[in-house]
């Protein structure tokens, strides 16, 4: 059962056997009770191998209402295009991706269309997503957007483990309401929980953001002076008078040290007393 997509700030949820929050018969606690139990929950688990200098399929199984599908149109390593075939994410929804690489495997990993994840009326959506990266094994995740509307509930955990000599470009973007469509996103929750081991570590355990009100090139210049007093990562970049900076650190300790560094290379007022006690 396929969900419809309305260019509405705050879009229904129909279809059969479903009652939208504030339609005639919402008042109705069978039919809240049926609106509630209708979840839809999809899983793929893929795994590829290197065979004769090429990546294949050694095992692909598909549940609910998430598949993936092989176009074959680009060169290299195959590309796995993934299908929701209920047509976006609701509250109370739950899908999984399980990938393993072999030794060696290459694979790009990619949606049909935008992810929309629709209001919630309390329960999360929950997204997971997991790969296994062997010796020299290469992994592209690139989806499309995916695209909230007001009043969302998103919980996401992706979680990867690979080798020393394997290979990971994942990117992610979210995109708060259709702006073509008038939409507005002013609640909400997204809980985004990313964990790459390498080797079995973990390369990082404490992150921070600093956000610079107003921010330029000025002060992304200071913090680029300083790089060589970071002990972990620390990247900066500004735009329309905002300059936003992210911090990744072996441990807690570690990333204090960055961020007393960056504030400082930005000229910020000093320190409350009791960080430095």
């Amino acid at each position: 059962m396929g969900r419809q997509t309305h260019g509405q700030l705050h879009p229904p949820l129909q279809g059969e056997g479903r009652t939208a929050e504030g339609s005639p018969g919402w008042g109705d606690p069978l039919k809240r009770a049926t609106f509630a139990a209708n979840r839809a929950v999809g899983r793929v688990s893929l795994a590829v191998a290197a065979t004769r200098g090429a990546t294949r399929r050694t095992t692909t199984r598909e549940e609910g209402s998430l598949r993936v599908r092989f176009p074959n149109a680009c060169a290299g390593g195959p590309e796995a295009v993934l299908v929701n075939t209920a047509g976006g994410i609701a509250g109370g929804d739950r899908f999984a991706v399980d990938l393993a690489l072999d030794a060696g495997a290459q694979l790009t990993v990619t949606t049909a269309a935008a992810e929309k994840i629709y209001r919630s009326l309390g329960p999360d959506a929950r997204v997971d997503v997991s790969a296994t990266l062997e010796d020299g094994a290469a992994l592209t995740w690139l989806p499309q957007e995916t695209i909230l509307f007001d009043r969302a509930h998103l919980a996401r955990t992706i979680t990867i483990a690979l080798t020393r000599s394997a290979k990971l470009l994942l990117a992610e973007t979210i995109v708060f309401g259709r702006s073509a469509m008038g939409e507005t996103v002013r609640e909400g929750s997204v809980i985004d929980r990313w964990r790459v081991r390498r080797d079995g570590r973990l390369g990082c355990t404490a992150i921070g953001t600093v956000l610079v009100v107003p921010g330029d090139d000025v002060a992304v210049a200071a913090v680029r002076t300083a790089y060589a007093q970071f002990r972990g990562e620390v990247g900066i970049s500004a735009w329309n008078g905002i300059a936003l900076a992210r911090l990744a650190a072996r441990d807690g300790a570690a990333l204090r040290h960055d961020l007393v560094v960056l504030l400082s290379a930005l000229g910020c007022c000093p320190l409350p007393r009791i960080w430095l006690n």
